[in-house]
């Protein structure tokens, strides 16, 4: 009887385990672009710091155009953590006018990293996402200074 419980359960549970494997999630179409709406034309959606030394110039700048017909508001932008913070326009930007997100990375933290800034936006696409990423390396280690004297030449 034992056996036969512990077989039934084990069945119940791959049965479960498979079932939660099927992806249910309906395909995500994207919102209608209004044509006479903004449109943030961004030159790039990825910077990469490359190599740099621990406590390097921390700030990156995307910059964007506004290509579409009415004026683009950048609603919020948020880093991934702590460690990435971005500055924005708070003001709307003008069908036409180019401007920059500034983001700022704590580069006294070693190794490589990626990180993400989330901005919401008043266009059709609610939301994108910019890309940092790179690899701080530690801060060279200075050699000692000179040896403290032991004696030897007394005035």
């Amino acid at each position: 009887m034992k056996k036969l419980l512990s077989v039934l359960t084990l069945m119940v549970l791959a049965s479960v385990w498979v079932a939660a494997q099927v992806n249910t999630t309906a395909p995500v179409t994207p919102a209608p672009v209004d044509e006479n709406g903004p449109v943030m034309s961004l030159e790039t959606t990825e910077v990469d710091y490359g190599k740099i030394e621990q406590g390097a110039d921390p700030y990156r700048v995307f910059k964007f155009t506004n290509t579409g017909k009415a004026p683009l508001v950048i609603e919020n932008a948020k880093g991934s953590c702590g460690c990435t913070v971005p500055t924005y326009p708070k003001e709307p930007i003008a069908p036409g006018e180019t401007s920059e997100i500034k983001v700022r990375y704590d580069t006294n933290r070693i190794g490589k990293f990626t990180k993400t800034v989330t901005l919401t936006t008043n266009e059709g696409v609610t939301t994108r996402t910019l890309r940092i990423s790179g690899e701080v390396s530690p801060k060279p280690t200075e050699p000692d200074g000179i040896p403290a004297s032991t004696g030897g030449f007394n005035n």
